[in-house]
């Protein structure tokens, strides 16, 4: 049973209203809705269905009491033509007529009520004419319709169901053919699915091969990268000891004390100790742009006196200076140190530098020191300016390629590797700095190198900022007791107490019953050694927290960098200084809670 919704009442929007009593009276009325539907712009397939519904749903209710039938407009969204029917007595429309209403019609709604009711609906196109105006001219032009014969109103059902007949056949007809074009696609389909299936298995075949080629290529490089640097490391050792005996030799020959030699033979033996010193920087070059190219140079932060390094520099640089070339230092060199790797700053200079000497045969290659302070962290500001004969601007890029040099009359005159700008630039870019260059044909050059000189400024959490870091108390492990002698006076600037474990077996034991604010540890020791220790304490939930800063004299690039991700930091033993475990140590304790070890003092 289907109850009725809010079902239309009489009123200014119904078209008719009629008593059905016979099936003359059901014959107009389909007739009556079937004109209706015309005129108010209903398709004639929807005009159809409603007529036959109306019909097959009239005629089985015929002699119900009281049977009247009603065409009317529904105001809603969208607005409705409806046909009801209404009767008083227990009569029930036939079920399968209400089977057909639901699957043809918008609605279909039978109400079971004292006064039973059935309402036959289908939508309507919305139009700007109010829905009142349509009812009142479609009720003028109904009126107008006359009486229609049971031979008219057959003669109107066949035409109808010819025409739906015909209808259908064409659906069907299209139906079939779509059916065909249906089967004739999945077939092809599958001749394609068969034929891609195919193509992707011998791709996959493809790929899993080319895959295993690659695997053995990247592992035929990793094989190649290893030998390339243990082939450098064999190299710089195997040149460096021949080339220390020249200028050994050569020094010795130069000394005040030595046999004396002639103007010419000193003039020769000082140029065989240039040779040899250039000869050496080359080779220390070369191995380091191989272990930049691999990742494994990294810097070794000390305190660096500028004025020094300077001063050394003049002098090594002054004799090869072009005759009537000028080599200007600055004469106010900023006097706080710059935190950064001497080597790497004395490499970088002298190869900018030297580039400028190279190429200038007339006025000055001149040297400028800055000292700015850029987002609260100090910076040194180099700039080299020379008088030379200038880079054109399509090669001031290529000329930071390694191994390329500029084109021109005067190559021939100098020669070289083609190493010293790229070299210089990444060094710098190791130091956390840039390099800059801009140049004009015939005037002359400007590089300009900026690096860090002084720490990040610390996080504003209220810890201290180093190197003012006061600790309670600090490991230190290392079976060297020299190496112990030598960093003891460095810890006492830091904290009260120190101790000491000379065996690495013990260094456990001893970091938990001391509770130390800080541990540094040694890496090479008998077993367990300083990458064993530090396992250990990674593992163990109350020592984890401790810092721990691992020592090494080994080369950075030698150490099992993924062995050591719980450490602090990594520091060099060269140059170790209080300042500088301050700057790695006052960060971390900074946020240490109020109770520990690091917050008392």
């Amino acid at each position: 049973m289907t109850t009725a919704a809010a079902s239309p009442g009489e009123g200014p929007l119904d078209l008719l209203a009629t008593a059905v009593t016979s099936d003359r009276e059901m014959l107009a009325l389909r007739r009556d809705v079937q004109e209706a539907c015309r005129r108010l712009g209903l398709t004639e397939a929807e005009t159809v269905r409603l007529a036959t519904v109306v019909g097959e749903v009239g005629r089985g209710l015929l002699g119900a009491r009281g049977l009247t039938g009603r065409l009317t407009l529904v105001e809603g969204e969208p607005p409705q033509v409806a046909a009801v029917f209404g009767w008083s007595d227990t009569v029930r429309p036939p079920a399968d007529a209400l089977d057909a209403a639901r699957r043809l019609l918008s609605r279909c709604e039978w109400d079971e009520g004292p006064f039973p009711r059935v309402i036959l609906g289908q939508p309507l196109e919305v139009t700007t004419q109010p829905l009142a105006e349509r009812a009142a001219g479609l009720r003028k032009e109904l009126m107008g319709l006359g009486g229609v014969s049971v031979a008219d109103e057959l003669r109107s059902q066949n035409h109808d169901l010819l025409a739906a007949l015909q209808q259908a056949r064409a659906h069907q007809e299209e139906l079939q053919r779509l059916n065909q074009e249906l089967e004739e696609t999945n077939s092809g389909v599958m001749a394609l699915y068969a034929e891609l299936s195919s193509e992707l298995e011998a791709t996959n075949s493809g790929v899993v091969a080319l895959y295993a080629e690659l695997e053995e290529k990247t592992r035929q490089l990793s094989l190649l990268n290893e030998a390339k640097t243990r082939f450098w490391a064999n190299v710089s050792h195997e040149l460096r000891s021949p080339v220390n005996g020249v200028l050994g030799l050569s020094r010795l020959l130069l000394t005040p004390g030595a046999d004396p030699l002639t103007d010419e033979q000193s003039q020769q033996v000082q140029m065989i100790a240039s040779a040899g010193s250039t000869m050496l920087a080359l080779v220390e070059e070369l191995l380091d742009v191989a272990k930049a190219e691999s990742g494994r140079l990294e810097p070794e932060l000390v305190p660096v006196d500028l004025r020094m390094l300077l001063h050394q520099m003049r002098g090594t640089l002054h004799g090869t200076a072009a005759p009537g070339v000028s080599l200007v230092f600055p004469g106010d060199t900023p006097q706080e140190p710059v935190l950064t790797d001497e080597v790497m700053l004395t490499r970088i200079l002298r190869n900018v530098l030297s580039n400028s000497l190279k190429f200038t045969a007339r006025g000055e290659v001149a040297l400028r020191v800055e000292r700015i302070v850029r987002e609260g962290r100090p910076w040194c500001v180099l700039t080299v300016t020379d008088t030379g004969i200038g880079i054109p601007a399509e090669e001031q890029v290529r000329v930071f390629e390694e191994f390329y040099q500029v084109r021109g009359a005067h190559q021939r005159a100098h020669s070289g590797t083609g190493l010293g700008l790229p070299y210089a630039r990444r060094l710098t870019e190791l130091l956390g700095g840039r390099m800059m260059l801009d140049s004009t044909p015939g005037e002359g050059t400007r590089v300009v190198v900026e690096i860090p000189a002084g720490p990040r400024p610390a996080a504003p959490s209220g810890g201290p900022a180093a190197p003012d870091v006061p600790l309670d108390l600090v490991v230190v492990v290392d079976d060297d007791p020299a190496f112990r002698a030598t960093v003891r006076p460095v810890l006492a600037e830091l904290s009260r107490e120190v101790v000491e474990v000379g065996d690495s077996s013990e260094a456990v034991a001893v970091i938990r019953r001391t509770r130390p604010d800080a541990v540094l540890l040694d890496l090479t020791m008998p077993p367990p050694d300083g990458y064993q220790l530090l396992a250990r304490l990674a593992d163990d939930p109350g020592l984890s927290d401790v810092p721990v800063i691992v020592l090494t004299a080994n080369d950075p690039s030698g150490l099992e960098n993924s062995r050591l991700v719980h450490a602090q930091a990594v520091l060099g033993k060269t140059h170790l200084s209080a300042s500088r475990l301050a700057d790695v140590l006052a960060p971390v304790l900074a946020h240490r809670p109020a109770d520990g070890r690091g917050a008392q003092g």
